[in-house]
């Protein structure tokens, strides 16, 4: 249970050269690391949480390994965006407010959930001028073209370059795709102003009705892609260590990003290592509003611990698809409970000392979290009679975020294993409900789910396969 050695190994999977790869940092002994953030039109939902815990645990260990100030990590936030500017139309209110409440309901969410701030958290529309200059410069270099007021990137352009001198890679290497593939693949409408299908935007212009900046192009805005390759070369360089994100984001957004730096300043590679965590699915299905299985981090933290949705997201590899589902929840509040049981708590004046090695080590392997929740179970089986082990079980805890500081934060998640519910009140209320989403009140039966949860019901929605009519069962949450 020694401290972590420091000549242990990171070794990250990368998307590019789809093989897992020795970190070695480009400024010895400093990383700097790059990972999307939200797009800030609506609370977070499960999935969209996901990277957010994956590159929290990363962080935690590069600074447990580097140091805290030799770490830069960089999480943006996309506060300009179509659906920013549908919704706050929808609504009848301005867009400030739409990305002003979001962003607060995100640092909530975030800040319950026990992730670290992250070195720097950008905003796009704080990076403008950096994104226009950026644009520029890929005019002067021939790499991307103005038409009716919008500019355009050309990975045509980019791929002759790599032809020709090698020094650029090649559009498509990320995502395994080809040109010829991508304009065969095209099906949509290609507009006029347009080269090749392929073309992305990098500017657009902007009515009067939406937010715009002027540029040399006229009023406008920027393209989604150009936004993190401009911060990302203000906060980190050309070229860094480790850029991450969801997997749905290698084609185009990350392409595009590898596409726009690299023919901009003129390097082989944006990032040395792309990681990108899998997929979420909902009880088996997609998430969908429209299917009533939508879940958001505020109504999840409602219901269970944060704990309980950190250690969802441990159990499985962060490259594995994660089947979120309530059975899984109910596994990881037991697991808590018993670990919460045996670990050390703060009040007892001890010192905790280092992680155990081969949690390190776990983690060092590609961030291999099932592999540390078995090194969690050993510790947790000598914790019985082994003072030293509780004093491990409770600095690894601490160090992932799965173990409160103090017991008694725990204790006000514990339900009452025996607890009176009026079974004829919640019958009524879910005939309530039922009726209101037939009526078409989604307001309304939406508080009724909320009041239905916070009385510590688990509610199921589905159709009966026999009928196709809707119903709704519920259950106690017990552990």
């Amino acid at each position: 249970m020694a401290g972590v050695c420091m000549e242990t190994t990171v070794w990250l999977y990368n998307a590019l050269t789809r093989r897992k790869e020795p970190l070695q940092p480009l400024d010895p002994g400093r990383v700097r690391m790059y990972v999307c953030g939200p797009t800030v039109h609506g609370y977070a939902h499960i999935g969209n949480i996901r990277p957010i815990l994956l590159f929290d645990t990363l962080f935690r260990l590069l600074r447990h390994k580097y140091g805290e100030e030799n770490v830069t990590y960089v999480r943006n936030i996309t506060d300009i965006d179509d659906k920013i500017n549908r919704r706050a139309e929808h609504e009848g209110v301005s867009i400030d407010v739409v990305t002003k409440e979001t962003i607060q309901q995100f640092h909530h969410d975030l800040a319950a959930l026990g992730v670290c701030e992250p070195t720097v958290e950008p905003r796009a529309t704080d990076h403008i001028g950096d994104m226009i200059e950026l644009i520029e410069h890929l005019i002067d270099s021939g790499f991307a073209y103005e038409a009716e007021g919008h500019v355009l990137f050309s990975p045509t352009e980019m791929n002759v370059a790599h032809e020709a001198h090698g020094i650029l890679p090649r559009y498509g290497a990320l995502s395994g795709r080809s040109l010829s593939e991508m304009r065969a693949g095209a099906r949509i409408e290609i507009a006029a102003y347009k080269r090749q299908p392929t073309d992305f935007i990098l500017w657009k212009p902007s009515s009067p009705n939406l937010p715009g900046w002027e540029s040399p192009w006229g009023r406008g805005r920027p393209g989604w892609h150009i936004e993190c390759s401009a911060m990302s070369r203000r906060y980190l360089g050309k070229t860094f260590d480790i850029h991450g994100g969801g997997i749905d984001l290698i084609f185009p957004h990350h392409e595009n990003e590898i596409a726009q730096s690299c023919c901009a300043f003129s390097v082989p590679r944006m990032a040395q290592i792309w990681m990108h965590n899998s997929l979420l699915r909902l009880e088996g299905r997609k998430m969908s509003k429209s299917l009533g299985n939508f879940l958001t981090v505020n109504q999840l933290l409602r219901k269970w611990p944060p704990q309980v949705l950190r250690m969802q997201m441990l159990m499985t590899h962060y490259r594995q698809p994660i089947d979120w589902s309530e059975a899984r929840c109910r596994e990881a509040m037991t697991i808590l409970e018993r670990w919460h049981s045996l670990s050390v708590d703060e009040d007892e004046k001890l010192q905790l000392g280092a992680v155990p090695l081969n949690v390190i080590e776990a983690l060092c392997d590609d961030i291999n979290t099932p592999a540390v929740l078995k090194e969690l179970h050993k510790l947790s089986v000598q914790a019985t009679d082994c003072f030293s082990a509780r004093r491990a079980l409770t600095a690894a805890g601490r160090f992932l975020g799965i173990l409160e500081d103090k017991k008694s934060s725990w204790e006000v998640w514990r339900p009452m294993a025996h607890a009176t519910l009026d079974e004829t009140r919640i019958e009524a209320m879910l005939s309530e409900r039922l009726a209101a989403r037939d009526a078409g009140e989604w307001s309304r039966a939406d508080l009724i789910r909320e009041e239905l949860e916070s009385m510590g019901l688990i509610l199921k929605d589905s159709k009966e396969p026999e009928t196709g009519k809707f119903v709704t069962r519920w259950d106690v949450r017990r552990f």
